[in-house]
């Protein structure tokens, strides 16, 4: 198991699939799991992607304005770009 921090949000994930990832390197994590490494310029790519697209506001904002929970974060995070934490 490893921490990663996707903007200010950290969550614990599933390293087993990649043994090989160490803190600071970015990881794709889909449903609790870290399924790949990538390089940072990959990372940004995704990330800009993702912005473009308006799924990174689903991670901080609810559609109807109420606060979001941590259950809310989890689930609408689950596909998300991370950088590994100590």
């Amino acid at each position: 198991m490893g921490r990663v921090e996707l903007g200010g949000i950290v969550k614990d994930v599933n390293l087993q699939l990649v043994p090989e990832a160490t803190e600071n390197d970015y990881v794709l994590v889909h449903v609790g799991v870290a399924i790949s490494t990538i390089d940072e310029e990959e990372a940004n790519r995704s990330l800009d992607f993702l912005r473009q697209m308006n799924e990174l506001d689903d991670l901080y904002n609810s559609p109807t304005g109420e606060n979001v929970t941590q259950e809310d974060i989890d689930r609408q995070g689950n596909l998300i770009i991370s950088k590994m934490m100590a």
